[in-house]
């Protein structure tokens, strides 16, 4: 059993920057991990992607050119730079950890973030 620890959520101005973590209790090395999103009413959305190694990473076009999602095997960690935030990134986080096959199978308690001024 893993178990998730998201931190770094909070209220952060429109235009501002935040840094998401999420640590893993167990090894992280062989796995895929990712961040979702959910705002109140609407559809989770999968917001980043990064490999075991970290050379294959995706982005929705939402928040492209804006999030950069890394991470540290050694410290069993993922990250989410979150730049330049608007208000419709406002939301709770959740990061996952992904089975062999590809599909998340552990996820984080989730964090929130409000963009607001």
């Amino acid at each position: 059993q893993v178990q998730l620890m998201e931190s770094g959520g909070g209220l952060v101005q429109p235009g501002g920057s935040l840094r998401l973590s999420c640590q893993a209790s167990g090894s992280i090395n062989l796995n895929r991990m990712g961040w979702y999103r959910q705002a109140p009413g609407k559809q989770r959305e999968l917001v980043a992607t990064i490999s075991s190694n970290g050379v294959l990473i995706t982005y929705a076009d939402s928040v492209k050119g804006r999030f950069t999602i890394s991470r540290d095997n050694a410290k069993r960690t993922v990250y989410l730079q979150m730049n330049n935030v608007k208000p419709e990134d406002t939301a709770v986080y959740y990061c996952y950890r992904a089975g062999l096959g590809g599909n998340p199978n552990y996820w984080g308690q989730g964090t929130q973030v409000t963009v607001s001024s």
